[in-house]
């Protein structure tokens, strides 16, 4: 596997679907999966923590703010279809900072995580 890899899953419904959602265009940051439910329908899918979010129900993310994503989610009955890239940790040592290119942001590692693109919040 290569460092990121895109994949699909098809979530049957209802909600809740078992993972909760972090950024968007409005956080200058691309969506992304924050928390998983353990046992939850996204868990199960193998979806994982840190996965972007390339697309919901067919619709490409990279324009969609926060809530647009949310909606959408919303909107998707009993079958939400996801595309995600896997986000796989670069362990380095951990006095190293890992940076990011995303977008024109630079992004940067938590202190004391593991140094990788999933774990990356903006410096601001």
């Amino acid at each position: 596997m290569s460092g990121m890899d895109s994949y699909k899953v098809m979530l049957d419904g209802p909600a809740p679907w078992g993972f909760r959602l972090q950024g968007g265009k409005d956080f200058n940051m691309p969506l992304s999966i924050s928390r998983l439910t353990p046992g939850g329908k996204a868990a199960q899918a193998g979806v994982g923590v840190g996965d972007w979010v390339l697309s919901i129900d067919g619709e490409n993310t990279s324009n969609m703010t926060h809530i647009e994503a949310q909606n959408k989610i919303r909107a998707c009955g009993d079958h939400l279809s996801l595309s995600l890239r896997r986000v796989q940790c670069l362990l380095g040592k951990p006095h190293k900072i890992c940076q990011v290119s995303l977008e024109g942001k630079t992004f940067y590692s938590k202190k004391d995580k593991p140094l990788c693109k999933s774990h990356a919040f903006s410096h601001v």
